[in-house]
């Protein structure tokens, strides 16, 4: 199992859908608030249909209380534009944590220094567009470490 760790995520759409995945791939998802949206909210639900109830959901506070948590991953991934190198280049294992930075700001230099050498980007092969969407970026990391984990059995 891999952890999504979504740091203050802004678009409920995005966390439904991210939420969907989860659940989908059997990926355990943290949320760091303050979220730019309630858990209520009918855009989220929508994105996430019925998959939100499959989901095992960790909640925190903030990220202080985040890095205390007895639930966090020990190993944890920075997904960045700013990573040193790409998924491909990781080692992943069964129970690390993919860690990524709201639609806006990305993750504060705070937490790029925390996460150290681990972090991570995803190839871009068009140097002058910025990023992907947050979802898509999820997809394509859980994605990566599935097949990185289920090859190396």
């Amino acid at each position: 199992m891999i952890d999504v760790i979504l740091f203050q995520p802004q678009i409920p759409q995005n966390t439904g859908n991210i939420g969907r995945l989860c659940a989908f791939s059997n990926c355990r998802l943290h949320l760091i608030h303050p979220l730019g949206f309630e858990i209520s909210d009918k855009n989220l639900r929508r994105a996430g249909m019925d998959y939100w109830k499959s989901l095992i959901v960790h909640d925190y506070k903030d990220w202080d209380e985040f890095t205390k948590s007895s639930t966090r991953p020990e190993n944890i991934y920075l997904l960045s534009t700013h990573g040193e190198k790409g998924i491909w280049d990781a080692n992943f294992q069964t129970g690390d944590g993919l860690l990524f930075g709201n639609e806006g700001a990305g993750a504060p230099r705070e937490i790029h220094k925390w996460v150290g050498g681990n972090r991570l980007t995803i190839p871009k092969y068009s140097p002058e567009l910025r990023s992907l969407n947050l979802a898509v970026s999820v997809g394509i990391a859980v994605y990566e470490a599935i097949r990185q984990i289920t090859t190396a059995k």
